[in-house]
């Protein structure tokens, strides 16, 4: 899978467990697992960025998630 594919993939199933748990900060979380697990994305950098977001947003909207996700490329 390329690093796009897997991006792609990852907000994908960031998205649905989301929609599926009604918790935004579920769909960070996710995020952050799916990053690890390809070679071109895991690095700390995007890592800590979805902890960070996660810090200072706790109540962070679905949209706002969206926005975030979309930001990765």
């Amino acid at each position: 899978m390329t690093r796009e594919e897997h991006l792609k993939w990852s907000k994908e199933r960031a998205i649905a467990e989301m929609d599926d748990t009604k918790k935004p900060t579920s769909a960070i979380i996710s995020m952050m697992s799916d990053l690890r697990k390809h070679e071109e994305t895991n690095k700390e950098a995007l890592i800590s960025l979805c902890g960070m977001i996660l810090m200072i947003k706790p109540h962070i909207t679905r949209q706002e998630v969206i926005n975030f996700l979309n930001g990765f490329n």
